[in-house]
């Protein structure tokens, strides 16, 4: 790692929605190498989630490789003792860009939440390095999270299961391959009894930057922002478990690439107003 370099604070925080391209253009992931000053980043993959990680692995290998990264680790944390081995802790150290697979989330939380490894994430991150995750990878990044509910009805009150995440954001619930899946449901729910989280539901090919109190879209896919803050009236307390939510006045919106949300205002940014806000960051994205 060149400890010459200048970082941010804090390093770039990237969440994708999951199947990302990794063959072609290989979009976001070519805009997640480009958030790290360092001209040939070292990836430290993490495959923690997957049932198939020396396959996930190879994927990304191949694919960071040919877009200019210097070297591509194998963080191959399979059980909770390993996420303490002085290997792995090296190779997070060694990382520019700690890029965590996708898979099952609660598997990843159960073997790296509260962990030696996820320690070194965090101090990762505060030194600026970036931090990326699809599908698993992106849902385990809020501090809640979201691990399972039905995407045909989850608009009852209870099915939709939330669990403790890795809280390296906060104020939002993140659900992936929100629009494949029809998702829609479970963020509704999830406002209906948590209207202060804001829902952001990531289409697959579609990731998000969270950039202080900004979040940037980008990629070839739509992310959908369901915003329950002001709602008027829910049935909710009223309910057992399992019978239906009435919810009314959710906000939502779709986003595409170049546009962005405050979340301190809680409106839409256009890319005008994006550039406006952190100019020399959005060269990037242009």
């Amino acid at each position: 790692m060149n400890k010459t370099l200048k970082f941010p604070a804090v390093g770039p925080l990237v969440a994708i929605g999951g199947a990302e391209d990794k063959t072609s253009e290989a979009n976001i992931l070519q805009r997640v190498l480009s958030l790290t000053p360092v001209e040939e980043p070292v990836v430290g993959v993490i495959t923690t989630a997957s049932s198939i990680p020396a396959e996930v692995y190879e994927g990304y290998r191949e694919a960071f490789g040919r877009l200019g990264a210097a070297e591509v680790l194998d963080i191959r944390i399979r059980e909770r003792a390993e996420s303490r081995d002085a290997g792995f802790l090296d190779m997070i150290e060694r990382s520019d860009i700690i890029f965590v697979s996708g898979g099952d989330q609660m598997r990843l939380t159960n073997i790296l939440g509260g962990s030696a490894a996820l320690e070194a994430i965090r101090k990762r991150h505060d030194f600026g390095a970036v931090i990326a995750g699809t599908s698993a990878g992106a849902a385990s990044m809020s501090t809640t999270m979201v691990y399972g509910g039905a995407a045909d009805d989850s608009l009852r009150k209870g099915a939709v299961k939330m669990s403790a995440g890795f809280g390296l954001v906060a104020g939002v619930i993140i659900d992936t391959h929100f629009l494949e899946r029809g998702r829609f449901s479970r963020l509704m729910e999830v406002g209906a009894t948590n209207p202060e989280y804001l829902g952001v539901g990531l289409g697959e090919d579609a990731a998000v930057l969270f950039d202080g109190g900004t979040i940037r879209a980008f990629g070839p896919g739509h992310v959908v922002l369901v915003d329950s803050s002001k709602i008027t009236g829910s049935n909710v307390f009223d309910l057992s478990d399992g019978e239906a939510v009435s919810v009314h006045n959710v906000i939502m919106h779709a986003l595409v690439d170049g546009y962005g949300y405050s979340l301190t205002d809680r409106r839409v940014l256009t890319p005008d107003e994006l550039r406006a806000i952190r100019p020399e960051q959005w060269i990037a994205y242009s």
